[in-house]
């Protein structure tokens, strides 16, 4: 498991891809994946194109992300996104507060 984070050439998109398992392992990691990003008024895309499992300690991670985002006039879509950790995302209702694609 890790995170690959990117950063578009006119930083208005960072990109955060996350392998393997997204859970409580990763927090350190994904907090300082995003925070180490300077993105101002731009959009934060979550790839979890690779990403097997995720657990509710990745969607408590995935809330703080929108709200740093938010306090920077920055938006959150997560891409990528498989069957399975779809119907989790919307179980949770997160397809109401992130773009899904």
């Amino acid at each position: 498991m890790s995170i690959n984070a990117s950063v578009s050439a006119d930083n208005k998109e960072a990109i955060l891809k996350i392998s393997g398992r997204f859970d409580f392992s990763l927090h350190n990691e994904f907090r300082n994946a995003y925070k180490d990003i300077a993105v101002t008024a731009g959009i934060y895309t979550v790839d979890l194109g690779q990403t097997e499992y995720l657990d509710s300690s990745a969607l408590g991670m995935l809330l703080l992300l929108k709200e740093y985002a938010e306090a920077n006039s920055s938006t959150v879509k997560i891409a990528n996104v498989s069957s399975e950790i779809r119907e989790i995302l919307n179980i949770a209702s997160f397809d109401k507060l992130f773009t899904l694609e």
